[in-house]
């Protein structure tokens, strides 16, 4: 080969090498940690809170009455919790059916919906003094002793809990995925982070705060898009821990079109794109100077590729620089870097993937793997803005908790 085509070739692959091998070694990492995690043991409790659980929608007639029929079931002392159902709008006769229910309803309005407006109008309603606030999405079930569990998790003295979120429906090939990622990241970025001693991170539902801590922290909030990504940043910047509880359980519908699947990554990626733009300095000048690794970490995670991206480039341009490198003749030393680079991203996710998943439905579900691929390149392309537009992921019915896996 000419010389100065060896030498492109030689850049073009140790660039492309280094662009994957590092994302590749820090999810190998947590994910190796995840399988140590051990759910903390629980106190006995004297001590009930009273929480609010918010509950947010917007155009979710669909779902809303039997989701605020189901977070009556809790095992809660039932006089310790109210269900906040926050009306964006919604039809007369859903809001007829809802005031019949022992629940607080608060009709919200704006000229540009988000789920920081209306958390924040809600919490500026109600009087009552809550302890604890717990967000869920307007599709969320919470298993029955879910309140009960994240009351306990409050008296190691945290300030924020992300509970586990967890699949309620596996009904086609694009929803098994969604729910194998989403175990995928609880094991990587929950698991995984809290094993090492750093913050869980939080989803955006499922998630419990302390109710004044956050009251303020969302008062400062005005996220159109990945208000999550917001308030976790204003939490791990003020050095406060997000602990994780495993086995307090909320029932999320995965997505079945492939639509949803491309907007729903393209709001996802465009907010972590911003807030690794805004805060990325600030976070290495907290490292640095304050010694803050989880709010250093948690900018780092914002420029991760998407894991399912990941994967298929790894695997990609790894066998395609494998056989150029074959036929061309070029140093081992790569050759063993690739393989080794293959090696642990194959290896991340096989320990991050419950066992549960590795069934029939699941084999089948991987043939769709590609699709989802570039579904993911596709939102990846386009995400320009997505963050500063309100994309509503509608939902449908579901009128029972699931089992857990």
């Amino acid at each position: 080969m000419n010389p100065v085509l060896h030498t492109a070739y030689l850049v073009l692959q140790i660039s492309a090498l280094m662009a994957l091998l590092l994302p590749t070694a820090y999810i190998f990492v947590f994910a190796f940690a995840g399988l140590f995690y051990r759910q903390p043991a629980y106190r006995n409790q004297s001590l009930r809170r009273k929480v609010a659980v918010l509950i947010p929608g917007y155009k979710e007639d669909d779902v809303i009455v039997e989701v605020a029929k189901d977070a009556l079931a809790q095992d809660y002392p039932r006089d310790k919790y109210d269900v906040v159902i926050i009306a964006d709008s919604f039809q007369p006769d859903t809001l007829a059916r809802l005031r019949e229910l022992p629940i607080k309803v608060i009709e919200v309005k704006f000229d540009k919906s988000t789920k920081s407006k209306a958390l924040n109008s809600a919490m500026a309603q109600l009087t009552d003094a809550y302890e604890i606030a717990v967000v869920l999405d307007a599709d969320n079930l919470m298993a029955a002793d879910f309140l009960t569990k994240i009351n306990a998790s409050f008296d190691t003295g945290c300030t924020a809990v992300q509970g586990h979120r967890t699949a309620k429906n596996l009904d086609t090939p694009l929803a098994i995925l969604d729910a194998i990622s989403e175990e995928i990241n609880n094991h990587i970025f929950r698991k995984g982070h809290r094993v090492l001693g750093l913050s869980s991170a939080i989803i955006g539902s499922g998630m419990a705060f302390m109710y004044d801590f956050f009251k303020q922290i969302m008062s400062t909030t005005t996220a159109i898009g990945g208000f999550d990504k917001e308030i976790e940043l204003k939490i791990l910047k003020g050095n406060d821990k997000i602990a994780y509880l495993n086995d307090a359980l909320v029932y999320d519908e995965k997505v079945q079109k492939e639509e949803v699947f491309s907007n729903q990554r393209r709001r996802w990626l465009s907010a972590q794109l911003h807030y690794f733009r805004t805060d990325f300095f600030s976070a290495l000048k907290a490292l640095l100077f304050k010694g803050n690794i989880d709010y250093f970490d948690k900018a780092i995670q914002f420029i991760q590729p998407p894991r399912i991206l990941l994967l298929g480039a790894v695997i990609l341009a790894g066998g395609m620089f494998l056989l150029c490198n074959y036929f061309i003749g070029v140093h081992s030393s790569l050759n063993i870097l690739w393989v080794s680079c293959i090696t642990l991203c194959l290896m991340a996710f096989l320990f991050s993937i419950p066992r549960s998943y590795y069934n029939l439905a699941t084999l089948k579900a991987m043939a769709s793997l590609p699709k989802g691929m570039i579904l993911m390149l596709g939102s990846l392309l386009k995400i320009k803005g997505a963050n500063k537009q309100f994309i509503h992921t509608k939902h449908g019915a579901v009128k029972s908790t699931p089992k857990p896996h």
